[in-house]
């Protein structure tokens, strides 16, 4: 196993690679709309973009359903668990919660923590995130924002496609990327803050 990833267009002449992924994912992508982030995920050597998509709804039956897909279930609880107790975001104990990553992406590193936790907080509160922002971090169960590994390829790949600003974790040898504003911060409060100003 390589745990690499390869994209592949079905064509007339038969299967044909997809040499741009990222911008694949993200061709139709509505700004704008609340409870969307996007993220850069490692799959292999390959950075890939990818849209995160929640929505919040309130329960109408009592108890909140959690449903995903491409993402995983326990991650999404874990993440709802910090924003309710670390972030303040209360109220979604009584709300269904939907994730999601578009095209077919299943997002399983835990670099796509913050993008998910931000869709979240931007569906519950009705707000959508800034044009041209990507997140990238781990999020921890204090509600800290963790560095994750391969940052400056995420970075340059986030630039490449045509992203202004990228929320990641506070480090002590920060990276700067011409081009690309990157925004450090150390909680998860901080980074929902900056991505719905």
């Amino acid at each position: 196993q390589t745990a690499e990833l390869g994209v592949f267009h079905m064509t007339t002449e038969g299967l044909v690679e997809v040499s741009n992924p990222s911008e694949l994912f993200l061709s139709d992508r509505t700004d704008g709309m609340p409870g969307c982030m996007v993220t850069v995920s490692q799959e292999g050597s390959r950075p890939l973009l990818v849209e995160i998509q929640a929505l919040t709804s309130p329960a109408a039956m009592g108890l909140p359903r959690r449903r995903t897909t491409g993402i995983e279930f326990n991650r999404l609880t874990m993440l709802l668990a910090v924003l309710e107790r670390r972030v303040g975001l209360q109220a979604l104990a009584t709300q269904d919660v939907f994730a999601s990553s578009l095209g077919g992406v299943r997002v399983s590193e835990p670099a796509c923590d913050l993008a998910i936790a931000v869709a979240i907080a931007s569906s519950l509160k009705e707000r959508a995130t800034v044009k041209g922002d990507v997140a990238i971090g781990e999020v921890g169960l204090t509600g800290e924002v963790r560095p994750v590994v391969n940052l400056a390829q995420r970075l340059h790949e986030a630039k490449r496609v045509g992203f202004r600003r990228c929320l990641v974790a506070a480090t002590k040898n920060p990276l700067e990327v011409d081009g690309l504003e990157v925004v450090r911060v150390r909680h998860v409060r901080e980074a929902v803050q900056a991505a719905l100003e």
